[in-house]
């Protein structure tokens, strides 16, 4: 299967508020978030992109806008891939939440949290990471097995599909850190995702591109065997 760059979108000008933007419309990104967004073009410059998967929330569409303008890309919208629904939560102060019962299960135990009149970490979860193996088959069989795509998304939702990669239950996704504008790499193969790194600010994401296949008879799978004793890197 493919290769697939989670980002996270750029700081957005609720990130800083102390309120629970969630889902709220029109919530687009500050004077950090627009240059974190503009530096994307030169960290992807090594990166063939061949897709570019975004959620439908204003903040993502305006991080992959630079990235999407220089390499030509037609961004694909999403859905599945949204803010988490937080339900009554949403344009909520952290301070006063932080006082609520259900905060402490979302810390604890979040695959049993579900937000009043929104929806479940455990359902964002699943639906998180049916979109993400749907759009990488499809990826995948679209350009082949060293096609890398990048999806732009939120802080929970690419949190757990880390977890998922890792092999992590839920409830241990609040072990995982991503801030705005970092890059995350999983690469799927038939029977394991390999995580290939979280929570990256810099650093040359060419790296991560996997060579042309060699030209053979048949089309062979990425390899789903790990390397005995460690990668020895390209």
């Amino acid at each position: 299967m493919s290769t697939v760059i989670l980002l996270r979108h750029g700081k957005s000008t609720a990130n800083g508020s102390g309120v629970l933007a969630g889902r709220t419309p029109k919530v687009g990104l500050d004077d950090t978030g627009r240059a974190q967004a503009a530096a994307l073009v030169e960290r992807f410059a090594g990166v063939p992109v061949a897709e570019l998967v975004v959620s439908p929330m204003l903040r993502c569409k305006q991080t992959v806008a630079p990235l999407a303008a220089a390499q030509g890309l037609t961004k694909v919208v999403e859905p599945r891939l949204s803010e988490v629904d937080y339900g009554e939560w949403t344009g909520r102060e952290l301070k006063n939440l932080v006082k609520e019962p259900l905060w402490r299960v979302v810390q604890a135990h979040p695959s049993a949290a579900v937000f009043p009149g929104g929806e479940g970490l455990a359902e964002m979860q699943a639906r998180a990471v049916a979109a993400i193996r749907a759009h990488d088959a499809r990826v995948t069989a679209e350009h082949g097995d060293h096609a890398v795509w990048v999806v732009c998304s939120h802080g929970d939702v690419i949190k757990s599909i880390l977890a998922d990669a890792l092999g992590q239950h839920l409830d241990a996704f609040q072990r995982i850190v991503v801030d705005p504008a970092a890059v995350s790499v999983v690469r799927y193969t038939e029977t394991r995702p390999f995580v290939l790194r979280v929570n990256e600010h810099g650093g040359d994401l060419a790296a991560i591109v996997p060579p042309p296949p060699k030209k053979k008879r048949g089309r062979t799978k990425a390899s789903s065997d790990a390397v005995v004793g460690g990668s020895t890197g390209r």
